[in-house]
């Protein structure tokens, strides 16, 4: 999903989903003057592999690395990460930063220097902090009494489905959103229509949170991933990732820009997309 001139904004999607949750924004900045690429993560969207054979989170985070890589000599890069999304740009930021102008966090997880990239994961839920390992624990079990399972509200997944994958790395916890916790925590804003594409299109996804790169506490660098330009995009109106909770990550990282859009839900690029391209336009132009 390319286009010609300007800038190149490269969009990767949160858990679960594809390039598909872009096709509203892709034309509205295509008709801006900028090339844009949606990609879809290692299994995800319409990427051919199954997510048991994806066994780290850099395979998971290749097909962005290895079109950041590919970006001809002195192209902008601004690189659009959603929700899980936020931790695929900061891999590709820490790797190739000299590729990237400008990053945006999406009403995303955004990490910090000096701490390991899942350290935004385990805020998600706050003030009832939970870690995404005891989530995996918890979905590999199915225990009941588990930490994790104290920490949270009963219906915390609503009606998502839990599995186990087989994976060569052993067990792996992943997760399918329902169309109930779909419709009331991440598209309660959004068109009837988007939330109807994407009860059909996700897929199983996992958060990765027991993943050796995403424990490294030292893997970001201020000289790397610190060099590039942070925005972050705080969605006013979204209730699983709360504004508090946005603004902690932001607060995480000094000299990060945050930018508001009212209204918008989880999935700011369906309840709100004019205003997610304004933005976008007006982040790229600042950054010239």
């Amino acid at each position: 999903m390319e286009g010609s001139g300007g800038d190149h904004f490269i969009l990767v999607h949160g858990l679960g989903h594809g390039a598909w949750c872009w096709y509203k924004l892709v034309p509205m900045l295509r008709a801006a003057g900028h090339r844009v690429t949606a990609l879809d993560m290692a299994a995800s969207g319409v990427h051919p592999a199954r997510m048991d054979e994806v066994p780290s989170f850099e395979d998971y985070s290749r097909p962005l690395l290895d079109a950041v890589a590919a970006a001809p000599a002195g192209e902008r890069l601004v690189l659009v990460g959603h929700s899980l999304g936020g931790l695929n740009i900061a891999l590709a930021m820490e790797r190739l930063p000299r590729k990237v102008a400008a990053a945006v966090f999406l009403d995303a997880c955004m990490p910090c220097v000096g701490r390991h990239m899942g350290v935004t994961m385990e805020e998600v839920s706050k003030p009832q902090v939970f870690s995404w390992t005891a989530i995996d624990t918890w979905l590999i079990s199915g225990d009941s009494s588990s930490q994790f399972s104290r920490r949270t509200t009963p219906d915390f997944f609503m009606d998502s489905e839990r599995m186990v994958l087989e994976t060569s790395e052993g067990p792996r916890a992943a997760l399918v959103f329902g169309p109930k916790l779909l419709a009331a925590k991440l598209y309660g804003r959004s068109p009837v229509e988007d939330l109807t594409l994407a009860t059909m299109l996700v897929r199983p996804g996992r958060q990765f949170g027991d993943d050796a790169m995403v424990k490294d506490e030292t893997l970001l660098t201020d000289a790397n991933y610190g060099s590039v330009k942070k925005v972050y995009v705080v969605a006013m109106e979204d209730v699983a990732f709360s504004e508090d909770m946005q603004r902690w990550m932001v607060d995480l990282s000094p000299g990060t820009e945050a930018v508001e859009i009212a209204g918008a839900d989880h999935m700011a690029m369906f309840s709100k997309p004019r205003e997610l391209c304004d933005v976008l336009l007006g982040i790229a132009s600042k950054h010239d």
